[in-house]
């Protein structure tokens, strides 16, 4: 009689040890390489942000509590606050602080509402509006310096401006030499500039909002200020916040246009803060005193941002 044996039954097919560990270690090899491709592309950022922000700020910190001779290759000694006590004690700093917030007062707030309006306006559907975004960003794409030149030779006493103006009857006007025009003047000059570079931002974030909302507000019978003010608005809080700041730092730190065409005069109407650093440490050889209003001057800007921060940050949202 024949014996039946059973049937082998094949063994389950299982995934060895060493292969699920090879996997992983592949997994953390991709991982630790794409971590120090990363780690290449910032590094030159990095290095630059040191070696050109913190340690410049640090060197400003550390000059603003020594003292020394102009010229003179002895140690500056160290000094404590005695160097700010005699920047405080200087009419000439405090004019630069007033004339510096005079300037942030108006132009900020001008520039981001003239850029919001037009950024409004230039995301409807208006014919040229392509034409119309180049042609009020082409004075951001040019130079600082180079723009500064053609409104110094613009606004000139026998400049094209006085001589348009002549055409009506009217009398030539002392732009950037009177006292009370050179505020004004400088103030057209970095508006002119800045609203084209910040309704760009203020674009991106009008076409980054879904439009569901816009029709949500249209089912609710709400009109164009209503729908700006309660669907664009609130929707906008993002850019609008990080406009508001680099608009204020950049404004803040303004040189060229003083540097070039007024160099803090008349009377020193435009002496800002900025200009007046350079002219104390670069023409008045006076190094230390420049570092504390530097010192000032960043204490100044982190103070306002804060606030700024603090009143849109909270609402600003991502929706």
């Amino acid at each position: 009689m024949t014996s039946v044996r059973p049937l082998d039954r094949p063994e389950p097919v299982t995934i060895p040890a060493a292969a699920h560990v090879r996997a992983k270690n592949g997994r953390r090899g991709r991982r630790r390489r794409d971590l120090i491709a990363a780690a290449c592309f910032l590094l030159p950022t990095i290095v630059l942000i040191l070696l050109l922000r913190i340690w410049p700020t640090i060197a400003a910190v550390v000059n603003s509590t020594r003292s020394g001779l102009p010229g003179s290759l002895a140690e500056p000694e160290f000094v404590g606050v005695d160097v700010f006590a005699k920047m405080f004690a200087s009419p000439a700093f405090w004019n630069s602080v007033t004339q510096t917030l005079i300037f942030n007062v108006i132009v900020n707030p001008l520039q981001i509402l003239l850029a919001l309006l037009l950024a409004v306006l230039l995301t409807q559907n208006l014919p040229g509006r392509g034409l119309w975004r180049t042609l009020i960003f082409l004075p951001a794409a040019v130079p600082l310096a180079g723009s500064t030149i053609v409104w110094g030779i613009a606004l000139r006493p026998d400049g094209p401006v006085n001589g348009f103006l002549a055409l009506f009857g009217l009398p030539a006007q002392p732009w950037f030499t009177s006292p009370d025009q050179v505020m004004l003047s400088i103030i057209v000059l970095a508006s002119w500039i800045g609203i084209g570079y910040w309704m760009m931002f203020l674009i991106a974030g009008l076409n980054d909002i879904p439009p569901v909302y816009y029709e949500a507000a249209r089912i609710d019978g709400a009109g164009p200020v209503r729908t700006f003010f309660s669907v664009t608005l609130p929707m906008l809080k993002r850019p609008l916040l990080f406009v508001l700041v680099a608009d204020t730092v950049s404004n803040f730190v303004l040189f060229a246009p003083v540097q070039i065409l007024t160099r803090g005069g008349p009377e020193g109407k435009s002496d800002f803060l900025m200009y007046d650093i350079y002219h104390r440490s670069f023409e008045l050889s006076d190094p230390y005193q420049a570092s504390a209003q530097l010192v000032v001057l960043l204490i100044l800007m982190i103070a306002i941002v804060a606030v700024q921060f603090r009143l849109l940050g909270n609402g600003a949202t991502d929706e």
